[in-house]
């Protein structure tokens, strides 16, 4: 049996690997076509990132899952800490890639590179970092927590959802997920293919 917060885990892993895959698939598109993105979408898309990602999932992993692993287990702590710093770093990460779209956005072209090389950075990064915690976290976790660890787990990782698993976004968010849906192509959305 999965537990509920291997599988929301997971699930977001998968909405955020397709939003930043498919961010590098517009990129790379605008560039062969020789056309500037659409930089709002594109500014929705990095917000949800840094909303979602960064600000809750990664919340709930570092305040609740790796405590309770490291309260059960003496295995994992190096990682669990190679892990919260990514987080940390993250957060960091996400600016500089906001940053260099401004960039892009107001200074056009010659900045287009740039923008482009931190958004794979950024990629790279928390793709290796996603999959650390699936190959190595999640199947520990399933080994050494409780009942008890899971019930407190599942309720506090199903309070808030990321939409993009299929979630009804809470109202605040509403409007920001069916920008982001209408604008950008699937997998993540409805939007037509450039």
């Amino acid at each position: 049996m999965t537990h509920t917060t291997i599988r929301i885990i997971r699930d977001e892993h998968s909405a955020l690997s397709a939003m930043l895959r498919s961010i590098v698939l517009l990129l790379a598109q605008h560039r062969r076509q020789g056309t500037l993105p659409d930089f709002g979408a594109l500014r929705a898309m990095l917000f949800y990132v840094d909303e979602f990602p960064e600000k809750r999932h990664h919340r709930k992993e570092s305040e609740l899952l790796f405590p309770k692993l490291r309260a059960r287990t003496p295995i994992s702590r190096e990682l669990l800490d190679r892990l919260d710093d990514d987080h940390a770093r993250g957060e960091r990460k996400i600016r500089e890639v906001e940053h260099a779209l401004l960039a892009f956005e107001m200074m056009g072209e010659v900045r287009r590179q740039a923008f482009e090389q931190a958004v794979e950075r950024y990629v790279d990064f928390y793709l290796a970092h996603m999959a650390m915690e699936e190959r190595e976290i999640l199947p520990l976790a399933e080994k050494v927590l409780t009942d008890d660890d899971w019930s407190d787990l599942d309720r506090a990782f199903s309070a808030n959802r990321d939409p993009l698993t299929g979630c009804e976004p809470e109202p605040d968010y509403g409007a920001l997920f069916t920008r982001i849906v209408n604008a950008v192509p699937a997998p993540i959305g409805l939007g037509a293919g450039r």
